[in-house]
């Protein structure tokens, strides 16, 4: 077996717990009869009592000292890439869809930009549209029946 990392990498999902975050650590297994890899997935509770991280944020954990809860076992170092842009991990620059964002903007310089093309520079942060379009912030539950009714926040 591996040994335990020190610190992992992973992404946030919905989480009910208070003070804490659940991380979904993504790992590739060997299938030795078929000699090919397959996803695994480890869930983790990491105490995060600011709520600084999102849904979606791939985030840095570290194993804590000693466990907070029977849950609870790490700690987060830091939000290696928020949700939202993407950002290419060699070169750290912008990327949409398969190029540069600096690739784009030297083509709209040269050609002429659109009237309609997006404007990168310009647009707000994630989090403008809590409440309207985005509910990643809201409080998350475990939906136990379907009873018609919306239920937005369901995990």
């Amino acid at each position: 077996m591996a040994s335990r990392a020190a610190m992992l990498l992973g992404q946030v999902v919905p989480c009910v717990k208070q003070n804490a975050s659940k991380i979904r650590i993504r790992r590739m297994e060997l299938d030795t009869n078929l000699n090919m890899y397959f996803k695994k997935d480890e869930f983790y509770f990491a105490h995060d009592p600011d709520k600084k991280c999102k849904t979606g944020d791939v985030v840095l954990i570290k194993e804590l000292p000693q466990k907070l809860t029977r849950l609870i076992t790490h700690t987060i170092e830091e939000i290696v890439y928020p949700l939202g842009d993407i950002t290419d991990p060699i070169t750290g620059k912008k990327v949409v869809v398969g190029k540069y964002r600096e690739d784009i903007e030297e083509a709209n310089r040269l050609f002429g930009k659109s009237k309609d093309a997006f404007d990168y520079s310009s647009a707000p942060a994630r989090g403008r549209l809590e409440g309207t379009r985005d509910f990643t912030h809201g409080e998350t539950y475990i939906k136990y029946h379907e009873d018609g009714k919306d239920q937005p926040f369901a995990v």
